[in-house]
């Protein structure tokens, strides 16, 4: 038998290692969100090779982790209309768990991940699913096109076309695609509601809380959750980002709950601002059973909750384990909360009843202590292209016109409070916007799905897309990601399978992608809704 050169034996051994490791599909996506799962069935329902590679072990985001409740006719307006094509097939499959007839737009959290793997399960070879892949690099080798993405742990996926289905926008930014992180000024889309704002009345604070050590002393420094700088310009741009929070799921049912420990690291004095705010007459958040089987889905909106300002700053352009690190602060931080409204003596008894038999799920995030796996990230990453969405498409008079629309929001901007700061010798809270009468439900354009031509001509933002702070608030919604995936989808297979061959997806026909998303029953078009003083008489 002839024996091969050692040089050749590397060479086949090399060959094999590189095959081994990479995966070839028509379309790869990258995030494990709702809108990297949607993305993954409806393109393997149009034909295509899928891999969908996530950094999560648990595929869902944020909706199998703790948000039950999917902001779907939960205030004066219907916003159920907007919701179509995959989101409206999702909720349904969720009805039929709970032997429902229809949509149910509140469930639990073990609930919505046995339905989307049900829904990924039944794409059969041609979706290639690789959890807890976290990215590491782009390969960029012709020009401007992507032609495969590496993971930590060494494998390599290949595709024609790509979707960053990460609501952090990591692929975008991998790939060199212009990002921003934090508020814009005003003056840079000529908007009235984004960077510092002037005055904030929404969810700002009850009652006047002391915010130094020593109360009525700013020599003595400030108590924990307030943060040390000044107000800043009224209208001008920052760094910051909305609070992050869990969704925390709970429960009273005793053979299903997890009673919370009082953490090992626990530091009452993380909590003095409780006391204050209760000393001062202020009334604090508390659980209610608003899902199935007497579980919560517990936010945080209020003046004063769970959200942490200032905490998370890093998050949105950190390493996995600065991430990880903001996780662990905030679940340190929280669960030391959670037994702290139940526990401590010197709070009024009546909030330690509204906490007491309280605990955690016993069958929900099972592998992680009945805690949610992610954190709420209200806020990361949002990709800066030629189109950006703004505050004038969320307009509910002359809103700026959309030509291109493959989804539709429908909720007012809805960005949280960005920090805790001191005005006038008392806590403050500072940067919510919400509510009022001046927004309506907009089409999402096409092209804010798309970067430039010049950074990325196979690439398709589905969750990170190109939008102000401000309009963002009004876009990131679950069901809303859900319609962003299934539209960067059909985007990627009209690319993929045009007549007349193309190189960019930016230049994808519309009118083909508006067939698609209509035939997939997609909602693109609602009219305005009623301003609420007109449909509240």
């Amino acid at each position: 038998m002839r024996r091969l050169p050692k040089t050749l034996f590397a060479a086949a051994a090399l060959f094999s290692l590189t095959a081994a490791s990479r995966a070839q599909t028509d379309v790869v996506i990258y995030g494990g969100s709702v809108a990297g799962v949607m993305a993954a069935v409806q393109a393997a329902r149009m034909g295509r090779t899928v891999a969908l590679v996530a950094p999560e072990k648990h595929l869902g985001g944020i909706t199998v982790n703790g948000l039950g409740g999917s902001d779907i006719d939960n205030h004066w307006f219907r916003n159920s209309d907007a919701v179509g094509g995959i989101a409206r097939e999702f909720y349904l499959r969720v009805g039929k768990k709970y032997d429902k007839p229809g949509p149910v737009w509140r469930f639990e959290s073990k609930v919505a991940e046995a339905v989307l793997e049900e829904m990924l399960g039944a794409e059969g070879p041609r979706l290639s699913i690789y959890r807890e892949q976290q990215l590491t690099s782009v390969v960029k080798e012709r020009g401007r096109a992507l032609q495969a993405i590496r993971a930590a742990s060494g494998r390599e996926f290949s595709g024609r076309v790509f979707i960053d289905a990460s609501i952090e926008g990591d692929l975008i930014a991998a790939a060199g695609v212009e990002t921003i992180i934090g508020r814009e000024s005003n003056s840079k889309y000529g908007e009235t509601k984004n960077g510092i704002r002037a005055e904030n009345t929404y969810r700002q604070f009850a009652v006047r809380v002391d915010p130094y050590k020593i109360p009525g002393n700013p020599k003595s420094g400030l108590i924990p959750t307030i943060q040390d700088e000044p107000y800043g310009t009224p209208g001008e741009g920052d760094h910051r980002l909305q609070g992050f929070c869990f969704r925390l799921c709970l429960t009273k049912n005793p053979d299903n709950r997890l009673p919370v420990a009082k953490p090992a690291n626990f530091d009452r004095g993380q909590y003095e601002i409780y006391l204050r705010y209760t000393r001062a007459g202020g009334d604090l958040f508390f659980p209610v059973a608003n899902l199935p089987n007497g579980k919560t889905d517990l936010g945080s909106w209020h003046d004063l909750s769970a959200n942490l300002y200032g905490m998370n700053y890093a998050y949105p352009g950190g390493s996995a384990e600065v991430r990880r690190q903001v996780y662990q602060q905030h679940r340190d931080f929280t669960q030391g909360l959670l037994w702290f409204l139940a526990n401590d003596p010197e709070l009024p008894a009546k909030v330690r009843e509204h906490w007491a038999g309280w605990g955690l799920c016993r069958d929900e995030f099972t592998d992680n202590g009945g805690w949610p796996r992610e954190l709420y990230i209200r806020d990361a990453r949002r990709m800066v292209s030629d189109y950006v969405i703004t505050e004038q498409h969320n307009r509910r008079i002359n809103p700026e016109p959309v030509s291109d629309p493959v989804a539709v929001a429908f909720w007012p901007s809805d960005t949280h409070h960005v920090r805790r700061i001191v005005k006038d010798g008392a806590a403050y809270n500072e940067g919510f916007v919400f509510g009022g009468d001046d927004w309506g439900p907009f089409g999402i354009s096409m092209r804010a799905l798309l970067p430039r031509r010049a950074e990325a001509t196979n690439l398709i933002a589905a969750a990170a897309l190109s939008s102000s702070h401000v309009a963002y608030g009004a876009v990131r919604l679950e069901w809303t990601f859900m319609a962003l995936g299934q539209a960067s989808a059909v985007m990627a297979s009209e690319f993929l399978g045009a007549k007349q061959p193309i190189t960019a997806v930016q230049d994808v026909d519309y009118r083909k992608v508006r067939e698609s998303l209509i035939a997939a029953k997609q909602v693109l078009a609602l009219n305005s809704v009623p301003a609420k003083s007109d449909a509240t008489k």
